[in-house]
Parts: C-alpha cells; sequence; structure tokens
C-alpha cells in the first residue's frame, strides 16, 4: 500500500493503514526522537513520544501533502522530542536553534547531527560539579546568580567553571574538525 492509500484509508477510519504505517516508519520516527532527547530520557518516553506522533497522523491524515509523509512524520517527532525536553527541562538544551529545514541538503543535516552528538557527549564527560553547572546554565537556562546560590559557590567561580567547560568544548569541535 502507498502512503497516499494508507493516508486516504486512515481518513476513511481504516487502523490496518495506521498500522502499515507505523511499521514502515516507526523506527525512523524512533530514531528522530532519539536522536533529540539523547540519554536524558528512558526507552519509554521514547516509545510514548513516537506513539503520540501517530496518533498526531491519525488525527490529521489530511495534513501531509503529496509524497512528504516521511518528512512530515520527522517533523512532528522533532516537535514531540522538543516537548518532552521542555517538560524534562523547562527549556530546550543548546541544540535549541537547529531546526532541519527540509530544503538543506542531507550532508549539512548529518554534520549537524553529529555535531550535536558529540557535544552532547563532551558535555556528559565533564566531572561534578561541572556539568551540573553547564547544563544549569545552557541547558535549564538558569542564571549564574541563581546558580552560584543552590550550588554555594560564588558568581566568579561558576563563571570560571563554565568558560573552562566551553574551552573544553570548542578543543573537542576543533580536534574533530568541526572548528577551524
Amino acid at each position: 500500500m502507498t502512503d497516499k492509500a494508507a493516508l486516504r484509508a486512515i481518513r476513511s477510519g481504516d487502523e490496518t493503514a495506521l498500522s502499515s504505517l507505523i511499521d514502515r516508519y516507526g523506527a525512523y520516527v524512533g530514531t528522530v526522537i532519539k536522536n533529540i532527547i539523547g540519554e536524558s530520557m528512558s526507552r519509554e518516553d521514547i516509545e510514548e513520544s513516537t506513539s503520540d506522533v501517530f496518533f498526531v497522523l491519525w488525527m490529521n491524515a489530511d495534513k501531509p501533502q503529496g509524497g512528504k509523509l516521511k518528512e512530515w512524520l520527522g517533523a512532528v517527532a522533532r516537535n514531540k522530542a522538543k516537548n518532552k525536553l521542555r517538560e524534562l527541562h523547562g527549556t530546550l538544551p543548546l541544540d535549541e536553534d537547529y531546526i532541519a529545514d527540509l530544503s538543506v541538503s542531507p550532508e549539512i543535516i548529518v554534520t549537524v547531527d553529529e555535531e550535536r552528538r558529540l557535544v552532547y557527549r563532551a558535555v556528559n564527560s565533564m566531572k561534578q560539579p561541572d556539568k551540573e553547572i553547564f547544563l544549569r546554565h545552557y541547558y535549564g537556562t538558569q542564571l549564574i546568580t541563581q546558580i552560584s546560590k543552590d550550588m554555594g559557590m560564588s558568581e566568579s567561580a561558576v563563571k570560571v567553571r563554565l568558560s573552562r567547560g566551553r574551552k573544553k568544548l570548542r578543543k573537542i569541535l576543533y580536534e574533530r574538525g568541526y572548528l577551524k
């Protein structure tokens, strides 16, 4: 069954058509969500978000246009994943400005995804309290004054640790060829 035929069947209430699209695109949707959520949430959260994407498809089967179902599902998956992160952190992480534009070449999208994963791994490799400070400031958008108060440190100590963290990230990105 083609995507167009499946969408027509879903609009008519055919659950088997939805099942066929879940079989076809479920792994793709789950991967998109996992790439955004990363290690910050459980497998169950990823599965829940994946189910939410297909529920949105069920309720809006008239929205995907032409042969753009995969792209539409990817966009919905990114939004669901970002909503999950907002629930957990209150704001989006460092890659908030990353917007997958469908007109951008796949090579650029892959490069940006690789950079995002590299930054995520680098931040997770930091030792405490540097990691916590970095996450609070850049992922949680917490102010330096609040971080210093909560962690019992001076503001200058927090600033120094943030500076060192940025230098570490810059060095890693440079070593991997992402910065010149």
